[in-house]
């Protein structure tokens, strides 16, 4: 089992930068799919961007590609979300989770997840 805390979030203006990371507990770390997931306000969680074990592979959601980044640093055992051009509607806490598969990895009903970090873009 993976234990899972994120930081990085914050309040930033519209157009700005964050970096989120994501640091895991234990010792097989790269062999985990590692993605975040982010919820709004009054909305589902929803998929954002997911990176296989070694890094090689990665997809992000249409609604964030081009403008966020996934990547990891499995020495560290850290995933990291680069988030560019931020807009308002990128406000929501952000979470990560991790899975051994990464086919369907954005469809997965997770049990737990940990306590998230609050992303705020102002207009």
């Amino acid at each position: 089992q993976v234990q899972l805390v994120e930081s990085g979030g914050g309040l930033v203006q519209a157009g700005g930068s964050l970096r989120l990371s994501c640091a895991a507990s234990g010792r097989t770390f790269s062999i985990y799919t590692m993605g975040w997931f982010r919820q709004a306000p009054g909305k589902e969680r929803e998929f954002v961007a997911k990176i296989s074990g070694s890094g090689g592979a990665t997809y992000h959601a249409d609604s964030v590609k081009d403008r966020f980044t996934i990547s990891r640093d499995n020495a560290k055992n850290t995933v990291y979300l680069q988030m560019n051009g931020l807009k308002p509607e990128d406000t929501a806490v952000y979470y990560c989770n991790a899975d051994k598969r990464y086919s369907s990895f954005e469809n997965f009903k997770f049990d737990s997840w940990g306590q998230g970090t609050q992303v705020t873009v102002s207009s």
